[in-house]
């Protein structure tokens, strides 16, 4: 798939974040990883983002990272496009962006560098030497300390063709305005906030069609629901599964910091296609907080 093609895939559907699998000794599993995918696969998400924030990729060491991705792109090989997380340093996100491509990956998405501030001439450096360094389309998200001006895109866009999409995890309205307008047609543009259905139909106002769900771990069925009825303007199906099911699960969410994460895995476990623990930092759901998911989810039905 040349950068073209996965643009033209980022553009429509649903897009999600496949957990990624570990055991009881926080080790990654990979018999577990391939299962979970060929489960989701059927539900029709148009690609999938092997290692990516839901899937943890912060915790996991460039052997493992390599390991997952190809695991992905060999189960999904023919059927969905796998596009692999890269970040850290720049020497270190090359390392990651060439593995994945190596492993099979269609494209990338560039994650945040690290915590420290970056000015908009290193953010441009950072941004071109990772798209140089690979053939693969690279989506580059804006979140944390890479908040990326419309000009400083306007610049990545002529110096990079395999630069091909733009995830907004941010939520400033004026300057995702600005970037659309701005760069048009050039990018692809994804929604990029957690629980991004809660901001799909704003967001799609802006210019932004797609967005990326996590919640598709463990409700599928009604994350297909929810984005099938987005598309076809049904306001009605939406607005009741924001209103019982998406406001309570953020209600849920917000009670710790990581859980956006770690919730979603406590869903995978209460469905019965548990992905393990999270890795520390991160910290797993307290009882009570899970009981609460578990009724939550319950009132959805099977799934």
């Amino acid at each position: 798939m040349n950068p073209q093609e996965l643009k033209k895939a980022l553009s429509s559907g649903l897009l999600s974040f496949p957990l990624t699998d570990f055991d009881a000794s926080l080790k990654f599993n990979p018999t577990a990883y391939a299962k979970r995918l060929e489960w989701l696969m059927p539900y029709g998400a148009t690609v999938l983002f092997a290692a990516g924030g839901t899937g943890e990729f912060f915790s996991l060491e460039p052997g493992e990272f390599t390991e997952v991705v190809r695991v992905a792109a060999e189960t999904c090989r023919g059927q969905v496009p796998i596009v692999a997380g890269a970040g850290g340093g720049t020497t270190l996100a090359i390392q990651y962006a060439q593995a994945a491509e190596k492993a099979g990956a269609q494209g990338l998405l560039l994650l945040p560098h690290y915590l420290t501030e970056a000015s908009q001439e290193g953010l441009i450096a950072h941004v071109k030497a990772v798209c140089a360094s690979v053939k693969i389309g690279v989506i580059v998200y804006n979140r944390g300390g890479v908040r990326l001006t419309p000009t400083s895109l306007e610049i990545l866009a002529e110096a990079c063709p395999n630069l091909i999409g733009y995830k907004d995890g941010i939520g400033d309205i004026e300057l995702m305005v600005s970037i659309r307008q701005r760069l048009g047609d050039r990018f692809s543009y994804l929604g990029g906030l957690p629980t991004a259905e809660v901001f799909a139909h704003a967001y799609r106002a802006l210019g932004v069609p797609v967005y990326s769900s996590a919640v598709f771990n463990f409700i599928p069925k009604t994350a297909i629901e929810f984005y099938n009825a987005y598309a076809a303007g049904d306001l009605a199906t939406t607005d009741r599964l924001i209103k019982d099911f998406f406001l309570p699960y953020l209600d849920i969410r917000n009670r710790g910091q990581g859980y956006a994460v770690s919730i979603v895995k406590a869903g995978a476990t209460i469905i019965g296609h548990s992905a393990g623990p999270v890795r520390p930092p991160l910290s797993d759901l307290k009882p009570k907080e899970y009981e609460d998911l578990q009724a939550l989810m319950a009132r959805l039905g099977p799934q």
